[in-house]
């Protein structure tokens, strides 16, 4: 997973300050991410492809290999935390990233919150989205999740 992380963070944010190393991004994922949050996975051929961290009602990580950006692995992610997140979900975005933006807001999430960075370890201006789904699609997405 924090393979995957690396590599996409590279692929779709190369203007972005990373403020960790490889190794301690590593270090989080073992440590933190897997031991602490929900985290999923989308695999092809044996490899991960996509990953998907919930942490309370935060979408903390949506990350997709590059080369399955555009293919639908995103959307099924995004639905999967809707159905275990049915009540309503949150998440940052830097603002660069136009292509994050235009997916999340195609699912349904609406901006709540833009920021300076100042708040975030690569100091980058974010945006928090957020997610409320409408009482009938509550319904049948708390259904989903508990099957």
């Amino acid at each position: 997973m924090a393979e995957l992380w690396l590599r996409s963070f590279a692929a779709a944010l190369p203007s972005v300050r990373r403020a960790h190393t490889d190794e301690e991004v590593r270090e989080y994922f073992r440590d933190v991410v897997v031991p602490r949050c929900e985290t999923w996975v989308a695999t092809a051929d044996r490899s991960v492809i996509g990953l998907l961290v919930l942490d309370g009602d935060l979408l903390s990580q949506l990350y997709l290999a590059p080369e399955w950006r555009g293919q639908g692995v995103g959307d099924l992610l995004v639905e999967l935390a809707k159905q275990r997140r049915p009540d309503g979900l949150a998440l940052w975005t830097f603002q660069v990233n136009g292509p994050a933006q235009r997916f999340y807001e195609r699912h349904g999430f609406v901006e709540a919150e833009r920021t300076d960075g100042r708040h975030n370890e690569e100091r980058e201006p974010d945006i928090r989205y957020v997610w409320q789904p409408e009482p009938s699609q509550r319904d049948s997405l708390g259904q989903a999740a508990r099957r």
